[in-house]
């Protein structure tokens, strides 16, 4: 605003916060709901993993997934209830992702295995447990996972 403001001037503002208010209750939301904000909280943690902050990350997938699991005011229809079922497989796989980077095997370990008991499947899954399962030295188990994994997508590059 010239001339009381010169272009490239240095601002300063003083913000007051004049409330906090919780988000939307999950379990409250009917499963479209809940499904549109688990996917907008697994894009957040999307971005932050994209920035390399993990934990930022893993908080975020965490939050989706509480969105993505809580029981619904109704029964999801067949269609919805896949679409949160696919949500969650991919949240966890996001989650193991993110623990892998931040160190935690453990947690990785057990994103595996929940991603695995909803979608036995996931090739993510299967492949990301695999690999963790020969860093602990469980290589006939491991073996189990990655070749099942490359059975599911031959072509895969990794």
């Amino acid at each position: 605003r010239e001339p009381d403001v010169p272009p490239e001037a240095a601002l300063l503002f003083e913000v007051t916060l004049l409330s906090v208010r919780d988000g939307p209750d999950p379990q409250a939301l009917p499963p479209a709901a809940r499904l549109r904000l688990g996917m907008q909280r697994r894009d957040r943690g999307n971005f932050h993993f994209a920035r390399g902050d993990f934990a930022a990350a893993l908080r975020s997938y965490r939050l989706a997934l509480r969105a993505l699991d809580g029981p619904a005011a109704a029964p999801p229809a067949p269609q919805e209830d896949e679409e949160l079922r696919e949500q969650r497989v991919k949240c966890l796989n996001n989650c193991a992702a993110a623990a892998l980077r931040l160190r935690r095997e453990d947690e990785a370990l057990a994103a595996c295995d929940a991603a695995l008991r909803i979608s036995p499947d996931s090739g993510r899954a299967l492949l990301r447990r695999g690999q963790l399962l020969a860093q602990r030295g469980r290589d006939a188990e491991a073996e189990l996972d990655l070749r099942r994994a490359l059975a599911l997508d031959p072509t895969s590059k990794v």
